[in-house]
This record gives C-alpha cells, sequence and structure tokens, in this order.
C-alpha cells in the first residue's frame, strides 16, 4: 500500500493539498499567524487518526454481523509544558453493544493502521530537489 499527498504553497500559512483526485486546504488560525481558511496540521493529523478507527471499526462490525449505529470520535492532540505529547481518543457508539463486543471493539482499536503508524514513530525521509 502506498499513499502520496502533493501540496503547493504559494505564501503565506495557507496550504493546498491533493490526494488522488481530491482538494483539501490547511492553514493555521489567526491566533498563530495563518489565514484559518482550513485546519491546522494537528488537526489533519486527528482527522486521519479519526477516519481509520471509524471505517476499521465499521468493516469489522459489518463482517461480524454487530449494528454499531453512529459512531462518533472526538479526538485531541496536546503538549505539556515537558514536550511530552498525548492523543486522547473518544469513541461512542449509536448502538449498545454488550461487554465481549466491547472488549474485541478495544482490541481492534489499538490495532487500526494509522494507530500502529503513530505508535510505532514511522521514520521519516526528506529529499530535496
Amino acid at each position: 500500500m502506498a499513499s502520496r499527498v502533493h501540496l503547493t504553497s504559494k505564501a503565506g500559512l495557507f496550504q493546498e493539498m491533493e490526494a488522488r483526485q481530491h482538494r483539501m486546504t490547511a492553514d493555521e488560525p489567526e491566533s498563530n499567524h495563518g489565514t484559518d481558511k482550513g485546519p491546522a496540521p494537528y488537526e489533519l493529523l486527528l482527522a486521519a487518526l479519526a477516519a481509520c478507527t471509524s471505517a476499521t471499526l465499521r468493516l469489522y462490525a459489518d463482517r461480524k454481523g454487530w449494528a454499531l449505529g453512529a459512531i462518533t470520535a472526538d479526538l485531541k492532540f496536546s503538549r505539556d509544558r515537558d514536550g511530552n505529547e498525548t492523543i486522547e481518543r473518544i469513541i461512542s457508539f449509536g448502538e449498545k453493544l454488550d461487554e465481549e463486543q466491547m472488549a474485541r471493539i478495544r482490541d481492534i482499536v489499538a490495532k487500526t493502521p494509522v494507530t500502529k503508524t503513530l505508535k510505532r514513530g514511522t521514520p521519516i525521509a526528506t529529499r530535496f530537489v
């Protein structure tokens, strides 16, 4: 599996990106010298984790024949004064699941692809051309 994003930045902190045929933007809030025309990079990171979490849970539940109802996820990134970073992820379902199902859901959440990538600390190789 390979994923690719192309970014163009003409001025300031506003960024335009393409992923396959999809266009996205990123920016910083005005309080951080941006123009607030799109989500900030950490918000995009949280969105990627939330989307992967929900999609993985939906695929797993569908395969098991479990009704989850609406999935909601609230994520928060924070960094303390010592530089320690954490992501808090709160997930809820529109349908009630029993304890056995919830135990399995907890296992699956820890194994979603983006969760594993973030926990591993994937190396980043940078080239300038």
